[in-house]
C-alpha cells in the first residue's frame, strides 16, 4: 500500500512539472530564445563547450547560461570571468534541476535580452532525463573516458536527447573507447541525435557543433517555436566526425 502511494505521488510530481516546464518554454517561445539544456556525468565538460560555443556564436548571437548545481557557484563565477552572463541555481540534495528551479529563475532574476539559452543541468545521467525545464532540445555529453556502454546503462538519457557530443576526443589515441559499439548502442535507442565528436581543448569539432545550433535558431524563427520532437532538420541523422 504504501509503495502504491508513492508511486502516485511521483506521477503527480511528474505531471506537476511537465506542465510547469510547458509554461517555461512558453516563456522562451514568447521572448525568441532558444533553449538547451545540456546534460552529462560530472567532468564531460559542459561548462567548457558551452563556453566554447558561446565564443564562437557572441558576434551573431547574444547568449546566457543557467548554470545547476548541488553547491558552490565555481562554473557560474568560471563563465562570468569571461563575460558570460551566467545565473546559478543551487539544488542542494536535489540531483537535477527542475522546472521550478527554472521558473523562479525567468521570473524573479532581471535576464538579458538573448537569442540562446543554455542550462547547464547538474551533472548525473539519470534524473535529469525524467524532469524536463521547458528546453527546446536536450544536448548529451559523454567524455571519451567514460566508456563506450553508457547508452547501455543509462538508456532514458540517450533515449530522450535531440544531439549528443562526445567531448575530449583529443585523448581517444589514451584511451579504450569502441567508438562502433557506441554508435551501435546510441542508434539502437536514438535514431535522430545529432552526434558530434569534439575537442573543446583543440577545438576540433566545435564549429560543426555550433553551426548545429545556429540552425536550430533558424528553425525556431521560421517556424515561431521550436517543439521538442520537431521532425524538420537539422537535426536528423548528423553524424560530424572530427580527427584529434
Amino acid at each position: 500500500m504504501h509503495e502504491k502511494a508513492d508511486g502516485h505521488a511521483l506521477e503527480r510530481l511528474l505531471a506537476d512539472n511537465e506542465q510547469l516546464a510547458e509554461h517555461n518554454r512558453e516563456h522562451f517561445d514568447e521572448d525568441d530564445v532558444l533553449c538547451l539544456n545540456f546534460m552529462s556525468a560530472p567532468g564531460a565538460g559542459k561548462t567548457t563547450l558551452i563556453e566554447k560555443a558561446i565564443g564562437q556564436l557572441k558576434d551573431r548571437y547574444r547568449s546566457f547560461v543557467i548554470e545547476g548545481d548541488m553547491v558552490g557557484e565555481l562554473d557560474a563565477d568560471r563563465l562570468k570571468r569571461e563575460d558570460i552572463e551566467a545565473f546559478q541555481i543551487s539544488t542542494g540534495k536535489a540531483c537535477h534541476l527542475d522546472a521550478a528551479m527554472v521558473a523562479r529563475v525567468l521570473h524573479n532574476l532581471e535576464l538579458p535580452e538573448a537569442d540562446i539559452a543554455f542550462i547547464e543541468n547538474v551533472g548525473n545521467l539519470v534524473c535529469p532525463a525524467e524532469f524536463p525545464l521547458g528546453e527546446h532540445l536536450r544536448v548529451v555529453l559523454l567524455s571519451v573516458t567514460e566508456g563506450a556502454d553508457k547508452p547501455l546503462k543509462y538508456p532514458v538519457i540517450f533515449h530522450n536527447c535531440d544531439a549528443v557530443v562526445l567531448t575530449k576526443c583529443d585523448l581517444l589515441p589514451y584511451v579504450d573507447f569502441d567508438r562502433d559499439m557506441f554508435v551501435q548502442a546510441l542508434r539502437a535507442l536514438n535514431h535522430d541525435a545529432a552526434l558530434f565528436e569534439v575537442s573543446a581543448k583543440s577545438g576540433s569539432g566545435l564549429t560543426p557543433f555550433v553551426e548545429w545550433i545556429v540552425s536550430c535558431i533558424k528553425i525556431q524563427r521560421s517556424t515561431k517555436g521550436y517543439s521538442r520532437g520537431n521532425k524538420g532538420e537539422p537535426k536528423r541523422d548528423h553524424v560530424h566526425l572530427v580527427s584529434s
